[in-house]
């Protein structure tokens, strides 16, 4: 017997240590299941390779991973009345977001926004531009101080001209005094190709400049809006616009009483990318000769014109204001913008574009916000 029980003792015990394995494997299904499921939910199954023929051949041996990123999507909004002045007083309950027409869930509000400017100022400087470069230089001049308030912040500034060809120069850049001499420097060539201008910007400036949750992007641009010689189309200027996260600001440049084709083309730029086109020499003409205001009946710019005050006196100081002043309402409307966040209920990076919609819940105010992002791995 003592024999037999010591033979019996070793299997006692190994039965014994298998249960006690039994029972920490089923605690480790419990309580492991969910986290082996979570990490499964994240895979799809992988890609067959395929021959020259395009024949499936075998599976890949790695599966792979959607890109998952809770991120958070900042949205700068302007807010104006009737009379286009900014609205200053209003809370995050007064807003509505949809992405992709899904309403999301707001959970950062600042009533003035603390994301730095990121700002490209083309002017346009084709032989069509010569008789207003004078004024829109002043105005320039102006509205770089504005926005770079002396150098005491972190906005910067970059410079570019167009004519038949795109030049920086100035790149980005706090120093509005260093802005300005460059500003004050410009010329007027040849040919006029803004959808390359724009095109030209976005990729190399503005994609370039930084994470686009960290900063705002704006290009505001001088001219009359038209195209004669681009390799690129309008709709390849808003793609890209719309890639890099930039809202395009345009001021039409054409002369009084013109009708001019452009316009049309400034008012799409802007309503694509969510900014906004404003014509400041769009006024009626003078019937005078005190105001030297001209019509499309009348004989252009020539010396005829210029003898009735055409480039001097009152003609000149309210182009010039006018030009300043619709900089200077471009200006006030970034410095006053309301900064809205949140993380998208759809946080799958997968490379596609999502709209972005702004509502106001009080009447009579009118909102322009960044229209959307490409949901892309960084």
């Amino acid at each position: 017997m003592a024999k037999g029980s010591l033979g019996d003792n070793p299997r006692k015990k190994i039965r014994k240590s298998w249960k006690v394995v039994c029972a920490a494997l089923a605690f480790i299904a419990i309580t492991g299941g969910v986290r082996t499921l979570c990490a499964a939910a994240q895979q799809t199954p992988a890609p067959k390779t395929t021959d020259p023929n395009g024949n499936a051949e075998h599976q890949a041996d790695n599966p792979t991973t959607i890109h998952t990123n809770v991120q958070l999507v900042n949205v700068p909004v302007t807010a104006l009345n009737k009379r286009g002045m900014p609205v200053i007083d209003l809370n995050m309950e007064d807003f509505r977001v949809f992405e992709d027409g899904v309403e999301q869930k707001i959970t950062h509000f600042d009533r003035e926004t603390r994301m730095p400017l990121r700002v490209g100022l083309l002017v346009e400087t084709s032989n069509s531009a010569r008789s207003r470069l004078q004024y829109e230089k002043e105005a320039a001049d102006e509205f770089v101080y504005q926005v770079l308030r002396n150098g005491n912040t972190k906005n910067e500034v970059f410079l570019q001209t167009f004519d038949a060809s795109s030049s920086i120069i100035q790149d980005f850049t706090s120093d509005p005094d260093l802005l300005n001499e460059k500003i004050r420097g410009l010329k007027s060539g040849g040919g006029k190709a803004l959808y390359d201008a724009i095109y030209f910007a976005c990729r190399e400036k503005m994609r370039n400049s930084g994470a686009p949750e960290e900063n705002r992007r704006v290009l505001v641009i001088l001219s009359d809006g038209l195209d004669v010689q681009s390799q690129h189309t309008l709709d390849q200027a808003v793609s890209i616009a719309r890639m890099s996260e930039t809202m395009i600001y345009t001021i039409g440049t054409a002369a009084y009483g013109f009708t001019n084709p452009g316009d049309k083309l400034l008012s799409d730029l802007s309503a694509e990318t969510g900014g906004y086109a404003t014509f400041p020499l769009r006024e009626e003409p003078g019937t005078d000769m005190e105001t030297g205001y001209l019509s499309h009946g009348q004989v252009g710019e020539t010396s005829q014109n210029k003898g009735l005050g055409a480039d001097t006196g009152r003609f000149s100081a309210e182009k010039l204001v006018n030009l300043a002043d619709a900089l200077d309402a471009i200006g006030r409307n970034l410095d006053e913008q309301y900064e809205l966040g949140y993380r998208p209920q759809r946080d799958v990076l997968d490379g596609t574009y999502r709209t972005i919609k702004v509502e106001m819940a009080r009447k009579g105010i009118y909102l322009r916000w960044k229209p959307g992002y490409f949901a892309s791995p960084q």
